[in-house]
């Protein structure tokens, strides 16, 4: 999908967004979520890899990859995202990091268990390690919370091992938010990953300040539902919010919307076209929007 349709910012518009950029504390969101004990604050914006990165050794635009992960990483990017469901996703990632240059620490590296079999979810961990050469991993998930009850009770005992950083459970499906809330409610947990965006706002009313009164760090996916929001928006004028918050497109404006909420942790759009890595990148730069301004954001969308 080509993002000029939808108003993209040029070349040069998207260099000066990525330019160094000092905000007073009122405009710094300077009360982003804390992760949990152990682990550095992560950059607002991180990269998934769901489809984009699905390509097998030798096919031609593994190359193009390469220069989205380096991209990403001249770009502040710290989380890279992945799960034994994406195909060659985690094989690519692997082989994407030991192509590309980063500053030591900057990398946070997360990946699922997707089984309902307790020995696969451990094998799953193991392979998951090979591949990216990372070990330890800083974070595990329960992929869509298969099995769940299984899978977090060995990845807290490789945690307590040194063996990950983290735990969590993600969905993405707004049908299951009722057991993710009770889980949120019953089980300690380091992050959370569920769907968010301007058009699906369900997880506002109980589940990302359940997550906060919890201390658990938010992942938001699908902050653009796959594409539709963009699609939604084609041939429609940027409003005048976007002009005042400084953003360049309706993929900024929208992005912008999720990672604003005071509970978001950090976002994981997905792309595989570099000047759309920047463009996402370029969004961890502006001044958070309050309250009352996101409300504008989202009813821009309407």
């Amino acid at each position: 999908m080509d993002r000029r349709l939808f108003g993209a910012a040029s070349i040069t518009a998207l260099g000066t967004l990525l330019a160094p950029t000092v905000f007073s504390a009122s405009e710094e969101r300077a009360a982003r979520p804390s992760l949990p004990p152990g682990s550095a604050k992560l950059p607002p914006v991180g990269m998934g890899t769901w489809i984009t990165f699905d390509l097998p050794p030798g096919h031609p635009a593994r190359a193009t990859r390469v220069s989205v992960l380096q991209a990403f990483f001249d770009a502040g990017g710290g989380m890279v995202d992945s799960s034994p469901m994406y195909g060659h996703a985690e094989e690519l990632i692997g082989y994407a990091l030991e192509r590309t240059q980063r500053d030591p620490g900057t990398l946070f590296t997360a990946s699922k268990i997707w089984t309902p079999a307790l020995f696969q979810g451990e094998r799953q961990m193991v392979n998951t390690e090979r591949l990216w050469n990372a070990r330890p991993m800083d974070l595990m998930q329960v992929h869509n919370l298969v099995d769940w009850e299984t899978h977090l009770p060995k990845m807290r005992e490789w945690r307590e091992a040194g063996r990950i950083g983290h735990v969590g459970v993600t969905t993405s499906h707004g049908r299951r938010h009722a057991e993710l809330e009770s889980i949120l409610r019953h089980e300690s947990l380091d992050f959370v990953q569920l769907t968010y965006n301007v058009l699906d706002r369900e997880a506002e009313s109980r589940l990302l300040p359940l997550a906060a009164e919890r201390g658990v760090a938010v992942i938001v996916n699908r902050p653009y539902r796959r594409g539709a929001i963009l699609r939604r928006m084609a041939g429609r004028a940027l409003p005048g919010i976007a002009r005042e918050l400084n953003c360049q497109s309706w993929a900024q404006l929208a992005l912008l919307f999720v990672i604003s909420h005071p509970a978001v942790t950090c976002a994981i759009p997905a792309t595989s076209v570099v000047a759309h890595l920047r463009e996402n990148m370029a969004v961890s730069h502006l001044p958070m929007p309050d309250a009352d301004t996101r409300n504008k954001i989202a009813a821009a969308f309407i």
